[in-house]
């Protein structure tokens, strides 16, 4: 699999570490006013987004900043799907 953002190209997991330790500044967190937290990703390829609540400690200050690599997991995670089945991106592009 292709990496949308550089051109990286290997199976599935190699492409989501890689997402993961390379492209950590493409999940963006926000905090909206009632002081819920969400992660956002959005494809370099086309006009789809996600937008996903970080749960469970919603009033936990610490919580993003050492939870920050597991929400990336997450985040790529659903990204690589949505490769997957909206740009026709699988093991064999490797």
């Amino acid at each position: 699999m292709t990496c949308p953002f550089c051109g990286f190209n290997g199976p599935r997991p190699e492409l989501h570490a890689h997402l993961t330790d390379t492209h950590f500044d493409k999940v963006e967190t926000v905090t909206n006013l009632s002081q819920r937290r969400y992660y956002h990703l959005a494809c370099p390829s086309c006009d789809d987004s996600w937008k996903q609540e970080i749960k469970p400690r919603l009033r936990d200050p610490g919580f993003l900043e050492e939870y920050s690599r597991e929400i990336r997991v997450v985040a790529f995670d659903q990204f690589i799907y949505h490769l997957q089945a909206a740009h026709d991106k699988d093991e064999a592009d490797a």
